[in-house]
This record gives structure tokens, sequence and C-alpha cells, in this order.
């Protein structure tokens, strides 16, 4: 058994009030404020003032802005002018470029997967990027 001061679980106590209650209400208790002074330093370290943990779609719209029709244009032909240029490189570079940035694989796994050097991985991709940096530039003029 614990001895617990009401006054300070109810804000609405003002004089001191003190119970005995069994250990794992007391715990509860102690789980709860320190639940509560976590929140107090999520909202004062994040300066918000509002809940962070509504459901209402603030934090989505926080941080995912919507795109404009005119956006989500210019995204869609510019992914068709990158899958158009990668699609002109050679074979072995295509697929180089492709595992390095689409598949997150690092240059040592590509070359252990093709059995070939490191430094041709590496040669092989930035010969690729280069020729993709003019091919787009012809895209924009």
């Amino acid at each position: 058994m614990k001895k617990i001061n009401l006054r300070e679980v109810y804000p609405f106590y003002e004089n001191d009030c003190f119970v005995m209650v069994d250990d794992e209400i007391a715990e509860i208790f102690e789980e709860s404020k320190l639940k509560e002074q976590n929140y107090q330093r999520k909202v004062y370290w994040n300066k918000a003032h509002y809940s962070l943990d509504r459901d209402d779609g603030i934090e989505h719209e926080a941080i995912f802005v919507s795109m404009s029709p005119y956006e989500i244009y210019e995204r869609k032909m510019t992914k068709q002018e990158l899958h158009a240029a990668i699609a002109k490189l050679p074979d072995i570079q295509a697929k180089r470029i492709y595992a390095y940035y689409f598949l997150d694989m690092t240059k040592t796994e590509i070359a252990q997967a093709e059995g070939v050097s490191v430094m041709a991985v590496c040669k092989s991709i930035s010969h690729g990027l280069k020729t993709l940096e003019k091919e787009l530039k012809n895209f924009e003029e």
C-alpha cells in the first residue's frame, strides 16, 4: 500500500488529501503523471499549440503540401523524360544506374552481383550520368 496525495493527482482538490492505495494503482497514477509530463515536453519542443495526437490531418497537411495540377503534370513529364533518357543508355549503364539510385544498392553490391570491379561500376555510373545530363538538356531545348 502506498500513500498518495489526491491534490497532486486531481487539479480541483484545493487541500491536501492523503489516501492509501494499492501499489498497482499508485503505479498507474505515476505512469499517467510521466506521460503527461512527456506530452507537455513534446508540445514545448515542437512549439505546438494544438494536440499532436489528433487525427484531423494537421500533421499530414503540414508535411505533405498538395501539388497543383501544373506541378503534377510537370512531375509526370519529368519522369517520362527521365525514363526515356535511361532507355537510350547502354544496357549495362542503365542497369547499374537503376540498381544504384532506385534499388538503393551500393556500388560494391552491384560489383559483386555482376562479378566486376567496383571501379568499373563507378566509371559506368559516372559515364551514364554524364550521358543522362546531356540527354536531359536536349529535352529542355
